[in-house]
Formats: C-alpha cells, structure tokens, sequence
C-alpha cells in the first residue's frame, strides 16, 4: 500500500500541474488555447533526448561519457508524460479515479520489481538500454497503445538507468516543482530562461535536492531565490 500511495500522490500532482498548464478539461485532447495534445509523441521526443545522453553517435565523440545525470532527468520527464496519458486514458474513457489508475500500475508486470534497488548503468552495455529506449519510441508511434505494456517497458529502462520507485519519487517531487516555477515565470509565453548563468535549471534543481530541501515549499524558494541572480 505504501507503493500505491506513492504513485497517487504523484499522480495527483501531474494532475494539478496539467490541469494548471493546459486548464480543465485537458483529457480531451486539446489545452484551454486550443492546442493538441499528444502525450505519445511527448513521450518520444523525450525518449529521443534520453538517447542524446549516450555517445551513440559513431562520428562524433565517440569516447564522451554517459550522462548520468541527465539520463535521470530525461527518465523523470518520460515519467511526466506516461502518467499524463493514464490520466487522460482514465477520465476520457471513463475508466476510473486517480486511485483507481495507482493501484492498476501498482498491479502491472514489473512494478514490484520497480520498487527493490535499481541497477547501475554501468551494468549495461549503451545499446541495450538504447534498444529499450527505442522499443518505448516504437510503442508510442502507432495509434493502438497498450499502457500497461509502455509502463511495463518504462519499468525495464528505468531499473537498467538506476532509477527505482524511490528514486523517481524523490526526483519526480522536485521536477514537478521545478515545472510550477517554470509556468510561473514565463516558460509558456517564451520568456523564461532555462540556463542559470550557464547552468540548466535541472541541475539547479538536483543539486537542491542533493542539499537535502525536499520540501514542496523549501524547493519553490531556492529556486526563487537563485533565479533572481540569473544574468
């Protein structure tokens, strides 16, 4: 039950936050501006930037590092959008409530070992957990989608990137913050700026996290607090 409630509590604040971004009513399929949504090709796009954080690339730096640290952020962000389209799923097709969504991806193959320790990347070879970033990209690119098989695959990645339930809570807490500030401060209408004196915000905000703020509150206000010195 702890489990459950953890994937509620974060449902209910994807909720807010898409109910806060694109105003009531977002299951539809369309913001209050009437833009159209897709939570699949979000999914993709993010799964592609999670790519960008190996050296795929077999002509240009060829030796460069993993990421690690963005492979997280970019596990965290595919996580956003898998819950955004449940919800979706949910209301629209009249499914169940937010409780009724946790307790069925508590119940999906995989979750229970989601919530033991994580692998470490190290483990792993870049192409494999490449393979089943593009398994995730394949899923999301037809028009039939079974959810419970993209969150099962999601399950699979996101053990092989070190990230457990533990973990993506944690993260997935201070990101949903770092969204708020982010809407908050212009990032619709284009005036927001992503980079901190030449530093993303999402390393702001981990390295917050890593300060030992992990409240709702405590995160908003270092975050206000730092952004007022960016130049």
């Amino acid at each position: 039950m702890q489990y459950v409630r953890l994937v509620e509590e974060m449902l209910k604040l994807q909720q807010k936050l898409n109910d806060d971004t694109n105003g009531k009513g977002w299951e539809s399929g369309l913001t209050a501006q009437n833009k159209l949504i897709s939570w699949k090709r979000c999914i993709y796009m993010e799964c592609a930037e999670l790519i960008d954080s190996f050296a795929w690339k077999h002509w240009k730096a060829i030796s460069k590092p993993t990421n690690k640290e963005n492979v997280i952020i970019e596990i965290v962000d595919i996580w956003h959008f898998i819950m955004s389209l449940g919800l979706e799923n949910y209301t629209s097709k009249k499914i169940g409530d937010i409780h009724q969504l946790a307790t069925d991806i508590a119940s999906c193959s995989g979750f229970s070992e989601f919530c033991k320790d994580a692998y470490h990347i190290n483990q792993y070879n870049i192409y494999e957990i490449i393979n089943d970033v593009e398994a995730i990209i394949n899923r999301c690119s037809g028009f039939d989608i079974n959810f419970f098989d993209l969150v099962k695959d999601y399950f699979r990645l996101a053990l092989k990137c070190g990230v457990n339930l533990g973990v993506l809570f944690e993260m997935y807490m201070g990101k949903n913050v770092l969204n708020k500030f982010r809407q908050d401060n212009g990032y619709k209408e284009g005036s927001y700026k992503k980079l901190w004196n030449g530093v993303e915000d999402n390393v702001v905000m981990g390295e917050i996290l890593a300060s030992g703020i992990n409240s709702p509150e405590q995160i908003y206000s270092a975050l206000e607090l730092k952004y007022k010195n960016v130049k």
